[in-house]
Protein backbone atom coordinates (compact mmCIF):
# COMPACT_ATOMS: atom_id res chain seq x y z
CA UNK A 1 0.00 0.00 0.00
CA UNK A 2 1.08 3.46 -0.96
CA UNK A 3 1.39 5.73 2.29
CA UNK A 4 0.21 9.00 1.37
CA UNK A 5 1.45 12.37 2.59
CA UNK A 6 -0.58 14.62 4.97
CA UNK A 7 -3.99 12.42 4.72
CA UNK A 8 -5.79 10.04 7.62
CA UNK A 9 -5.20 6.78 4.96
CA UNK A 10 -8.41 5.21 6.65
CA UNK A 11 -11.39 6.84 4.44
CA UNK A 12 -9.02 8.88 2.24
CA UNK A 13 -10.68 9.93 -0.66
CA UNK A 14 -8.72 8.05 -3.49
CA UNK A 15 -6.28 10.00 -5.59
CA UNK A 16 -6.37 11.29 -9.09
CA UNK A 17 -4.50 9.08 -11.46
CA UNK A 18 -2.07 11.23 -13.85
CA UNK A 19 -1.39 9.09 -16.79
CA UNK A 20 0.56 12.03 -18.54
CA UNK A 21 1.11 15.51 -18.21
CA UNK A 22 2.53 18.71 -20.28
CA UNK A 23 3.20 22.24 -20.64
CA UNK A 24 0.93 23.32 -17.39
CA UNK A 25 -1.66 20.25 -17.38
CA UNK A 26 -2.32 17.19 -15.73
CA UNK A 27 -4.25 14.19 -17.56
CA UNK A 28 -6.18 11.65 -16.29
CA UNK A 29 -7.57 9.06 -18.05
CA UNK A 30 -10.98 10.91 -18.27
CA UNK A 31 -9.94 14.57 -17.67
CA UNK A 32 -7.60 17.27 -18.71
CA UNK A 33 -6.53 19.53 -15.55
CA UNK A 34 -4.36 22.77 -15.64
CA UNK A 35 -2.35 22.48 -12.37
CA UNK A 36 -2.93 25.52 -10.71
CA UNK A 37 -0.23 24.50 -7.57
CA UNK A 38 2.88 23.26 -9.73
CA UNK A 39 3.29 20.20 -7.62
CA UNK A 40 3.84 21.93 -4.41
CA UNK A 41 5.32 25.07 -6.57
CA UNK A 42 7.89 23.13 -8.27
CA UNK A 43 7.55 22.58 -11.69
CA UNK A 44 7.82 26.30 -12.45
CA UNK A 45 8.44 25.84 -16.14
CA UNK A 46 5.42 23.09 -16.89
CA UNK A 47 5.87 19.61 -17.49
CA UNK A 48 7.50 17.88 -20.55
CA UNK A 49 9.73 20.89 -20.76
CA UNK A 50 12.09 19.58 -23.93
CA UNK A 51 14.89 21.90 -23.06
CA UNK A 52 14.73 20.13 -19.02
CA UNK A 53 14.08 16.56 -20.79
CA UNK A 54 17.15 17.08 -23.26
CA UNK A 55 19.30 18.24 -19.90
CA UNK A 56 18.48 14.64 -17.95
CA UNK A 57 18.61 12.09 -21.05
CA UNK A 58 21.76 13.62 -22.44
CA UNK A 59 23.55 12.98 -18.67
CA UNK A 60 22.10 9.78 -18.16
CA UNK A 61 24.03 8.89 -21.32
CA UNK A 62 26.57 9.31 -19.20
CA UNK A 63 25.65 8.18 -15.89
CA UNK A 64 22.86 9.15 -13.56
CA UNK A 65 24.78 9.35 -9.97
CA UNK A 66 28.49 9.07 -8.07
CA UNK A 67 28.60 10.01 -4.44
CA UNK A 68 30.70 13.09 -3.66
CA UNK A 69 32.43 11.32 -1.29
CA UNK A 70 36.26 11.72 -2.42
CA UNK A 71 34.66 12.00 -6.16
CA UNK A 72 33.42 14.60 -8.22
CA UNK A 73 31.64 15.54 -11.34
CA UNK A 74 30.70 18.18 -14.49
CA UNK A 75 27.33 18.58 -13.68
CA UNK A 76 27.59 19.53 -9.88
CA UNK A 77 31.15 21.84 -11.19
CA UNK A 78 28.99 23.79 -14.08
CA UNK A 79 25.57 24.44 -11.39
CA UNK A 80 27.92 25.30 -8.84
CA UNK A 81 29.41 28.10 -10.89
CA UNK A 82 26.54 28.76 -12.55
CA UNK A 83 24.89 29.60 -8.70
CA UNK A 84 28.03 31.74 -7.94
CA UNK A 85 27.47 34.13 -10.62
CA UNK A 86 23.41 33.83 -10.23
CA UNK A 87 23.09 34.26 -6.42
CA UNK A 88 23.15 37.71 -5.03
CA UNK A 89 26.11 38.54 -3.06
CA UNK A 90 28.95 35.99 -1.68
CA UNK A 91 26.56 33.08 -1.15
CA UNK A 92 28.75 31.31 -2.69
CA UNK A 93 29.83 27.66 -0.99
CA UNK A 94 27.04 25.63 -2.14
CA UNK A 95 26.20 22.27 -0.06
CA UNK A 96 23.56 19.86 -2.07
CA UNK A 97 20.99 17.74 -0.63
CA UNK A 98 18.09 15.79 -1.79
CA UNK A 99 15.23 18.19 -0.63
CA UNK A 100 14.36 21.07 0.66
CA UNK A 101 13.74 19.87 3.82
CA UNK A 102 17.07 18.53 4.65
CA UNK A 103 18.71 21.32 3.20
CA UNK A 104 17.19 23.48 5.87
CA UNK A 105 18.38 20.92 8.59
CA UNK A 106 21.99 21.74 7.00
CA UNK A 107 21.40 25.57 7.47
CA UNK A 108 20.71 25.10 11.08
CA UNK A 109 23.49 22.66 11.34
CA UNK A 110 25.97 24.99 9.96
CA UNK A 111 24.58 27.78 12.12
CA UNK A 112 25.30 25.60 15.28
CA UNK A 113 28.41 24.30 14.52
CA UNK A 114 29.51 27.77 13.74
CA UNK A 115 29.74 28.86 16.86
CA UNK A 116 30.40 25.92 18.37
CA UNK A 117 33.86 25.97 16.56
CA UNK A 118 34.59 29.38 17.37
CA UNK A 119 33.94 28.43 21.43
CA UNK A 120 30.75 30.31 21.63
CA UNK A 121 29.09 27.22 23.63
CA UNK A 122 26.05 29.12 24.60
CA UNK A 123 24.27 30.25 21.20
CA UNK A 124 22.18 27.30 21.07
CA UNK A 125 19.28 28.91 20.22
CA UNK A 126 17.35 29.54 16.97
CA UNK A 127 14.87 32.82 16.39
CA UNK A 128 12.33 31.80 14.52
CA UNK A 129 8.64 33.17 13.28
CA UNK A 130 4.90 32.25 13.87
CA UNK A 131 3.09 30.05 11.80
CA UNK A 132 7.02 28.81 10.67
CA UNK A 133 7.08 25.94 8.10
CA UNK A 134 10.61 24.58 7.51
CA UNK A 135 9.80 21.01 6.51
CA UNK A 136 8.73 17.74 8.54
CA UNK A 137 12.21 16.55 10.04
CA UNK A 138 12.82 16.70 13.34
CA UNK A 139 14.41 20.27 13.90
CA UNK A 140 12.86 21.25 11.16
CA UNK A 141 9.70 20.69 12.75
CA UNK A 142 10.93 21.88 15.53
CA UNK A 143 11.79 25.14 14.53
CA UNK A 144 8.54 25.25 12.98
CA UNK A 145 5.28 25.65 15.42
CA UNK A 146 2.38 24.47 13.39
CA UNK A 147 0.69 21.82 15.54
CA UNK A 148 -1.12 20.67 12.03
CA UNK A 149 2.29 19.60 10.70
CA UNK A 150 4.68 18.93 13.84
CA UNK A 151 3.38 15.83 16.06
CA UNK A 152 6.71 16.90 17.46
CA UNK A 153 5.34 19.76 19.59
CA UNK A 154 2.61 17.51 20.52
CA UNK A 155 5.05 14.75 21.97
CA UNK A 156 7.91 16.84 23.04
CA UNK A 157 6.38 20.30 24.09
CA UNK A 158 7.89 23.68 23.13
CA UNK A 159 11.98 23.88 22.76
CA UNK A 160 13.52 25.09 25.03
CA UNK A 161 16.19 26.52 22.34
CA UNK A 162 13.77 27.74 20.10
CA UNK A 163 11.42 31.31 20.06
CA UNK A 164 8.76 32.66 17.88
CA UNK A 165 8.01 36.02 17.07
CA UNK A 166 5.34 37.29 15.02
CA UNK A 167 6.03 39.54 12.10
CA UNK A 168 6.72 42.42 13.56
CA UNK A 169 9.59 45.01 14.13
CA UNK A 170 8.68 45.14 17.81
CA UNK A 171 8.67 41.73 18.47
CA UNK A 172 11.64 41.17 16.64
CA UNK A 173 13.86 44.20 18.98
CA UNK A 174 12.52 42.57 22.15
CA UNK A 175 13.42 39.05 21.12
CA UNK A 176 17.02 40.17 20.05
CA UNK A 177 17.31 42.39 23.19
CA UNK A 178 16.15 39.35 25.18
CA UNK A 179 18.02 36.28 23.40
CA UNK A 180 20.84 38.26 21.48
CA UNK A 181 24.14 36.42 23.38
CA UNK A 182 22.07 32.73 23.17
CA UNK A 183 21.04 33.10 19.79
CA UNK A 184 23.13 31.34 16.38
CA UNK A 185 20.71 32.40 13.88
CA UNK A 186 16.79 33.98 12.61
CA UNK A 187 15.30 31.61 10.31
CA UNK A 188 12.85 33.01 7.99
CA UNK A 189 10.52 32.27 5.28
CA UNK A 190 11.10 35.67 3.17
CA UNK A 191 8.01 37.80 2.74
CA UNK A 192 5.97 34.74 1.90
CA UNK A 193 5.02 31.78 4.16
CA UNK A 194 3.69 29.37 2.52
CA UNK A 195 2.52 25.96 4.24
CA UNK A 196 1.77 28.50 7.24
CA UNK A 197 -0.85 29.71 5.76
CA UNK A 198 0.13 31.95 2.51
CA UNK A 199 1.08 34.83 5.21
CA UNK A 200 2.88 37.48 3.63
CA UNK A 201 4.06 40.53 5.64
CA UNK A 202 6.86 43.43 4.56
CA UNK A 203 10.04 44.19 3.90
CA UNK A 204 11.05 46.41 6.58
CA UNK A 205 10.61 43.43 8.92
CA UNK A 206 13.80 41.75 7.21
CA UNK A 207 15.84 44.63 6.91
CA UNK A 208 15.40 45.33 10.68
CA UNK A 209 16.29 41.91 10.80
CA UNK A 210 19.73 42.06 8.87
CA UNK A 211 20.49 45.04 11.27
CA UNK A 212 19.56 42.98 14.43
CA UNK A 213 22.10 40.02 13.32
CA UNK A 214 25.00 42.45 11.97
CA UNK A 215 24.70 44.36 15.33
CA UNK A 216 24.29 41.02 17.33
CA UNK A 217 26.49 38.86 15.64
CA UNK A 218 23.02 36.63 14.77
CA UNK A 219 23.43 34.59 11.14
CA UNK A 220 20.55 35.14 9.12
CA UNK A 221 18.80 32.30 7.21
CA UNK A 222 16.58 32.57 4.28
CA UNK A 223 14.08 29.27 3.33
CA UNK A 224 13.45 30.59 -0.10
CA UNK A 225 12.55 26.71 -0.98
CA UNK A 226 9.14 28.26 -1.99
CA UNK A 227 9.64 31.76 -2.44
CA UNK A 228 12.72 31.66 -4.57
CA UNK A 229 13.53 31.63 -8.25
CA UNK A 230 10.63 34.50 -8.42
CA UNK A 231 7.74 33.33 -6.55
CA UNK A 232 7.10 36.42 -4.54
CA UNK A 233 7.68 38.62 -7.55
CA UNK A 234 11.45 39.16 -6.78
CA UNK A 235 13.83 36.95 -8.17
CA UNK A 236 14.92 35.72 -4.53
CA UNK A 237 14.31 37.92 -1.66
CA UNK A 238 18.19 37.73 -0.62
CA UNK A 239 18.35 40.13 -3.90
CA UNK A 240 17.23 42.82 -1.16
CA UNK A 241 18.06 41.67 2.23
CA UNK A 242 21.15 39.68 1.77
CA UNK A 243 21.21 36.68 4.45
CA UNK A 244 24.34 34.72 5.71
CA UNK A 245 22.72 31.64 4.52
CA UNK A 246 20.05 30.87 1.69
CA UNK A 247 18.37 27.47 1.12
CA UNK A 248 16.72 26.70 -2.47
CA UNK A 249 14.92 23.55 -3.49
CA UNK A 250 11.50 22.60 -5.41
CA UNK A 251 11.76 24.94 -7.74
CA UNK A 252 16.08 24.85 -8.78
CA UNK A 253 15.18 21.76 -11.04
CA UNK A 254 12.35 22.39 -12.34
CA UNK A 255 10.12 20.10 -10.46
CA UNK A 256 11.91 17.48 -11.89
CA UNK A 257 13.96 15.82 -9.43
CA UNK A 258 14.81 16.57 -5.56
CA UNK A 259 17.79 18.27 -5.29
CA UNK A 260 18.04 21.12 -2.82
CA UNK A 261 21.32 23.81 -2.18
CA UNK A 262 22.27 25.31 1.32
CA UNK A 263 24.67 28.07 0.10
CA UNK A 264 26.71 30.02 2.78
CA UNK A 265 28.56 33.47 2.64
CA UNK A 266 32.28 33.74 3.30
CA UNK A 267 32.09 34.41 6.57
CA UNK A 268 30.42 30.99 7.56
CA UNK A 269 32.44 29.14 5.27
CA UNK A 270 35.74 30.02 7.40
CA UNK A 271 34.28 29.12 10.26
CA UNK A 272 34.61 25.56 9.21
CA UNK A 273 38.07 26.34 7.18
CA UNK A 274 39.93 25.12 9.36
CA UNK A 275 42.94 22.82 10.22
CA UNK A 276 41.40 21.21 13.11
CA UNK A 277 39.30 17.99 11.35
CA UNK A 278 36.44 18.48 14.20
CA UNK A 279 35.50 21.94 12.53
CA UNK A 280 34.30 20.00 9.69
CA UNK A 281 30.85 20.21 8.53
CA UNK A 282 30.15 16.34 9.10
CA UNK A 283 26.93 16.14 6.57
CA UNK A 284 26.58 14.15 3.47
CA UNK A 285 23.51 13.24 1.76
CA UNK A 286 23.51 10.06 -0.54
CA UNK A 287 22.52 11.42 -3.34
CA UNK A 288 23.67 15.34 -3.03
CA UNK A 289 25.24 16.77 -6.26
CA UNK A 290 23.23 14.03 -8.05
CA UNK A 291 24.25 14.36 -11.59
CA UNK A 292 21.03 13.82 -13.40
CA UNK A 293 19.53 16.68 -10.63
CA UNK A 294 22.29 19.17 -11.26
CA UNK A 295 22.04 19.36 -15.15
CA UNK A 296 18.75 19.72 -14.92
CA UNK A 297 18.99 22.05 -12.20
CA UNK A 298 21.65 24.03 -14.80
CA UNK A 299 19.19 24.21 -17.43
CA UNK A 300 16.70 25.11 -15.37
CA UNK A 301 18.37 28.44 -14.36
CA UNK A 302 19.37 29.16 -17.68
CA UNK A 303 15.78 29.33 -18.72
CA UNK A 304 14.63 31.53 -15.96
CA UNK A 305 17.32 33.85 -17.26
CA UNK A 306 17.09 32.81 -20.70
CA UNK A 307 13.23 33.67 -21.34
CA UNK A 308 12.76 36.69 -18.62
CA UNK A 309 10.70 34.93 -16.57
CA UNK A 310 10.68 37.23 -13.99
CA UNK A 311 8.70 39.11 -16.72
CA UNK A 312 6.09 36.33 -17.00
CA UNK A 313 5.86 36.60 -13.22
CA UNK A 314 5.17 40.32 -13.16
CA UNK A 315 2.66 39.52 -15.78
CA UNK A 316 0.51 36.69 -13.66
CA UNK A 317 0.63 38.96 -10.84
CA UNK A 318 -1.32 41.84 -13.41
CA UNK A 319 -3.28 39.28 -14.52
CA UNK A 320 -4.43 37.81 -10.83
CA UNK A 321 -4.91 41.59 -8.90
CA UNK A 322 -6.92 42.16 -12.53
CA UNK A 323 -9.50 39.35 -12.23
CA UNK A 324 -9.62 39.59 -8.11
CA UNK A 325 -10.18 43.39 -8.39
CA UNK A 326 -13.58 44.16 -6.19
CA UNK A 327 -14.38 40.50 -5.79
CA UNK A 328 -15.23 39.58 -2.44
CA UNK A 329 -17.80 37.06 -0.09
CA UNK A 330 -18.48 37.34 3.26
CA UNK A 331 -16.61 33.92 3.82
CA UNK A 332 -14.02 35.16 2.81
CA UNK A 333 -11.44 36.97 5.71
CA UNK A 334 -8.72 38.15 3.58
CA UNK A 335 -7.46 37.67 -0.17
CA UNK A 336 -3.73 38.08 -0.19
CA UNK A 337 -1.43 38.52 -3.50
CA UNK A 338 2.20 38.51 -4.40
CA UNK A 339 4.09 37.67 -7.52
CA UNK A 340 2.75 34.46 -8.54
CA UNK A 341 0.95 33.76 -5.33
CA UNK A 342 -2.77 34.24 -4.99
CA UNK A 343 -4.82 33.03 -1.39
CA UNK A 344 -7.95 33.50 -0.90
CA UNK A 345 -8.07 32.96 3.27
CA UNK A 346 -11.65 31.47 4.88
CA UNK A 347 -12.99 31.91 8.00
CA UNK A 348 -14.15 28.56 8.31
CA UNK A 349 -12.35 25.92 7.01
CA UNK A 350 -15.53 24.12 5.67
CA UNK A 351 -16.06 26.82 3.20
CA UNK A 352 -14.23 25.43 0.92
CA UNK A 353 -14.81 21.53 1.72
CA UNK A 354 -15.52 20.36 -2.02
CA UNK A 355 -13.38 22.63 -3.84
CA UNK A 356 -10.62 20.20 -4.75
CA UNK A 357 -13.61 17.50 -7.06
CA UNK A 358 -15.49 21.40 -7.91
CA UNK A 359 -12.01 22.52 -9.78
CA UNK A 360 -11.57 18.85 -10.93
CA UNK A 361 -14.79 18.93 -12.95
CA UNK A 362 -13.92 22.11 -14.17
CA UNK A 363 -10.62 21.30 -15.95
CA UNK A 364 -8.54 22.71 -12.52
CA UNK A 365 -5.94 21.05 -10.41
CA UNK A 366 -6.36 21.99 -6.44
CA UNK A 367 -5.18 21.17 -3.49
CA UNK A 368 -6.37 23.31 -0.36
CA UNK A 369 -5.97 22.93 2.98
CA UNK A 370 -6.94 24.33 6.64
CA UNK A 371 -8.58 27.71 5.08
CA UNK A 372 -6.48 28.50 2.38
CA UNK A 373 -7.87 28.48 -1.08
CA UNK A 374 -4.37 29.40 -3.38
CA UNK A 375 -2.69 29.05 -6.56
CA UNK A 376 0.49 29.41 -7.46
CA UNK A 377 0.77 28.59 -11.09
CA UNK A 378 4.13 27.57 -13.23
CA UNK A 379 5.40 30.82 -15.21
CA UNK A 380 4.83 29.22 -18.47
CA UNK A 381 0.91 29.59 -17.94
CA UNK A 382 -1.05 31.22 -20.54
CA UNK A 383 -3.55 34.15 -19.63
CA UNK A 384 -6.73 32.47 -20.67
CA UNK A 385 -5.66 29.46 -18.75
CA UNK A 386 -4.72 31.64 -15.44
CA UNK A 387 -7.93 33.49 -15.67
CA UNK A 388 -9.58 29.98 -15.67
CA UNK A 389 -8.21 28.71 -12.33
CA UNK A 390 -8.83 32.26 -10.96
CA UNK A 391 -12.70 32.42 -12.10
CA UNK A 392 -13.21 28.74 -10.89
CA UNK A 393 -11.97 29.85 -7.35
CA UNK A 394 -14.33 32.96 -7.91
CA UNK A 395 -16.91 30.46 -8.86
CA UNK A 396 -16.52 28.31 -5.91
CA UNK A 397 -17.82 31.07 -3.66
CA UNK A 398 -21.05 32.27 -6.26
CA UNK A 399 -22.81 28.63 -6.21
Amino acid sequence: MIWYPYEQMKGMKAPYKIIDAEGVCLYTEDQKLIDSVSSWWSVIHGYKHPELNRAIETQLGKFAHVMLGGLTHEPVQRLTQKLQQFLPGDLDYCFYSDSGSVAVEVALKMALQYFMNRGETGRTMVLALEHAYHGDTFKTMETGDDEDYHFVLKAYGESKYVVHIPTEISALENAFETYHDRLNCFIVEPLLQGAGGMRMYDISFLKRARELCDRYGVLLIFDEVATGFGRTGNRFVADLVLPDILVLGKALTGGYIGHAVTAANEKVFRGFYDDDPAHALMHGPTFMGNALACSVALRSVELFEEQDYMSKIHTIEEITRREMDGFSDPRIKEIRIMGACVCLEVYDSATIKGYQQFAYDRGVFSRPFLNYLYAMVPYVIREEELVKVLQTMKEWFGR
